[in-house]
């Protein structure tokens, strides 16, 4: 779906320095996790994700709400995506997620869903604004949070955390209490594996 043409495109198009896209040298503290459920639960959740990975986006359309009303509202689990981009494309949607605060899994939700559609030879840039601005953004906000390189430069460090510390090469990866689950797994899966931890 995504070519080295849409890379070149997308750094051309959007408004970030030359080499933003495409990841920064300078140092970064990865940003901060973004919980989704209880700090206190007794079980915790770790996905790492791409925001172009088909994969995680199947994941979160069919298991994830089923692992949501069963483990994450129940106070069971607490649940964190951490940002893993593949690409520039990926990248610009996670910085639009980070921009939106609260409403960072809202619109992690919103751009899986309706991956097919941004996620595309041609026309990225404008499918991921129209969608963007759906979820409230303004276009002023847009052009902000994508010349961004501090936020940037996080998310980037994230990834390479991910990768230099927890050995991630692919999404979706999950740490469930430490325990690393690779690919896109059913909601049985879990269930087998959660229940075995809140049991223990």
């Amino acid at each position: 779906m995504i070519t080295r043409r849409t890379f070149a495109a997308m750094a051309m198009a959007l408004p970030l320095a030359g080499t933003a896209l495409v990841g920064s040298a300078r140092a970064a503290d990865p940003l901060p996790d973004k919980v989704l459920g209880s700090e206190d639960a007794p079980v915790e959740i770790i996905e790492y994700a791409s925001m172009t990975c088909p994969h995680c986006a199947n994941f979160h359309e069919t298991t994830f709400p089923a692992l949501k009303k069963e483990y994450i509202d129940t106070g069971k689990v607490k649940f964190v995506l951490r940002e893993f981009p593949f690409d520039p494309l990926a990248a610009a949607v996670f910085m639009i997620a980070n921009c939106s605060g609260d409403r960072y899994y809202d619109v992690v939700d919103l751009f899986f869903e309706k991956q097919r559609e941004w996620a595309v030879r041609d026309g990225a840039l404008g499918k991921i604004r129209s969608l963007a601005m759906q979820t409230g953004m303004t276009n002023q906000e847009f052009e902000a949070c994508l010349t961004n390189q501090q936020l940037l430069d996080g998310i980037n460090a994230v990834k390479d955390n991910g990768y230099e510390s927890l050995g991630v090469t692919a999404t979706p990866t999950f740490f469930i209490d430490g325990e690393k689950l690779e690919g896109d797994r059913s909601i049985n899966a879990f269930r087998e594996l959660i229940d075995s931890k809140l049991d223990s």
